[in-house]
């Protein structure tokens, strides 16, 4: 590898505000604000709003939109359309 072309690569706190988690990993993101690990050092940490612990992919707790409804409310807020849309020529 060549020298002087790549960012440093260190240990780096990621903590989710959201979940009151964090973990420690290796990375070459910083930051000026660190925090006292479990180890007792002091790393850099990087605060993030969604973790694995917190997105709903990863914790199963996936919303399902109502489509239909949504359908509804906008047919009864804007009126329906009938037919085709204006300017469409088939």
């Amino acid at each position: 590898m060549r020298k002087d072309i790549h960012p440093s690569y260190g240990p780096v706190v990621f903590r989710d505000r959201a979940a009151n988690h964090a973990f420690l990993t290796g990375s070459t993101a910083t930051s000026d604000k660190t925090v006292e690990w479990e180890d007792g050092h002091a790393y850099p940490v990087i605060d993030v709003e969604i973790s694995n612990v917190s997105h709903p992919f990863y914790t199963g707790n996936a919303r399902v939109l109502d489509t239909a409804g949504r359908v509804e409310r906008f047919e009864r807020r804007f009126g329906k359309r009938g037919g085709r849309c204006p300017g469409f020529h088939q």
